[in-house]
């Protein structure tokens, strides 16, 4: 009986001729993969895509023709596949193509290689080219092929969403939330600019995330999400003081606590779960400091990081929320956390934010609502 397993199949976009023989030897010398075909612009990537249906591609984001960004929506639209950003992260503009390829659909990001690199940035693109591979990808229809076809839901005003998810939490007059944590990974940037987006810029409490990334984009991440709300998001500062109305990401190779004074505590203490920054730390110290007065929130992402600290949260008595798993690119860190019995509530992504509205809103005004199901 033959029990050969198919090797991986690799398509790479890339511009650049000695960036792309790059990847193709990189790609090529990992067991398992194999490079079946190589794009010099976003287009080429799209005609490529259709034709050689590959496993998983590696898309470069400043091309000729069609961005990395364009061509990652029209390849997500039309023939969903695992998509690798590889981006020199060395612009403003590229910095932005990025986080939006991310949000129509790409899983990951990474540094673009380079030949004085030593072997274990070349060890993480292969791990990560794998990785990523396994991901079962859905379509993401255009903006106008989803209202073609109906499937548009009607945004409407979220404060209005709010209220009328009002009657489907179970708290009752539990005290007045003061922070909400979040945790996300793979998927997670554009599940978070939705979120923040309908967030309006007088939400009473501070929101503090930690979101899984490769070192050197936190600060793009930050800066393209405080373009998508109107909330003001950075990275977080050793000793901020969290402000409502005001997001905090925690910044790369950094563990972000609560200390007991309210403060915002970086340090570089051991990785928990291979994670610094983790969510579980995050979630502990809230959990340690706010109690019952926390919202605590876990997006799609692979793995477990954060499943037992929203645990912590709730034994507390915090809100805690998870993401469902119709919505998730990757249901690991909600799927753990349900199954611990952590999340509260479970949402999908396009009604967290209203989720949010409502909760503070009942909080903070001491409401009384009846359970039911959302």
């Amino acid at each position: 009986m033959n029990t050969t397993i198919a090797p991986i199949r690799v398509l790479i976009a890339e511009d650049s001729l000695v960036a792309r023989e790059l990847l193709v030897a990189i790609l090529q010398s990992a067991p398992g993969l194999q490079v079946v075909g190589t794009a010099r612009d976003g287009a080429e990537a799209v005609r490529l895509a259709r034709r050689l249906k590959p496993d998983v591609i590696t898309m470069d984001v400043h091309m000729p023709e069609l961005d990395g960004f364009a061509a990652t929506r029209q390849i997500m639209a039309e023939i969903p596949r695992p998509i690798v950003i590889i981006s020199a992260s060395l612009n403003k503009h590229e910095r932005d193509m990025t986080f939006s390829a991310l949000e129509a659909g790409a899983l990951s990001v990474l540094e673009k290689p380079t030949m004085d690199d030593p072997p274990e940035v070349y060890e993480a693109l292969i791990k990560q080219v794998k990785l990523m591979s396994e991901v079962k990808v859905v379509r993401r229809w255009s903006i106008e092929e989803a209202r073609r076809r109906g499937g548009e839901a009607e945004q409407g005003d979220v404060k209005n969403q709010s209220s009328n998810l009002l009657t489907g939490l179970r708290r009752n007059g539990q005290a007045k939330i003061q922070l909400v944590a979040i945790a996300s990974s793979t998927g997670g940037p554009g599940v978070l600019a939705k979120i923040l987006s309908e967030l309006p810029a007088d939400f009473p409490a501070p929101i503090l995330i930690v979101q899984h990334i490769t070192p050197g984009f936190g600060a793009g991440l930050a800066n393209w999400l405080n373009k998508q709300t109107a909330l003001e998001v950075r990275l977080a500062r050793h000793t901020d003081e969290p402000q409502a109305g005001q997001v905090l990401i925690a910044p790369d190779n950094y563990h972000m606590q609560i200390n007991h004074l309210g403060l915002i505590a970086l340090s570089q203490t051991p990785v928990e779960y291979g994670l610094r920054p983790s969510a579980n730390v995050l979630f502990q110290s809230v959990a340690r400091v706010y109690g019952s007065t926390a919202l605590g929130i876990i997006l799609t992402g692979m793995g477990s990081d954060g499943a037992e600290g929203l645990s912590a949260m709730r034994a507390t008595g915090a809100a805690t929320i998870a993401q469902d798993k119709d919505s998730c690119v990757v249901f690991g860190m909600p799927a753990v956390a349900i199954d611990l019995g952590a999340a509260e509530q479970i949402l999908p992504a396009d009604k967290i934010a209203a989720a949010m509205l409502a909760l503070v809103q009942m909080r903070n005004n001491d409401s009384v609502v009846k359970t039911s199901q959302i």
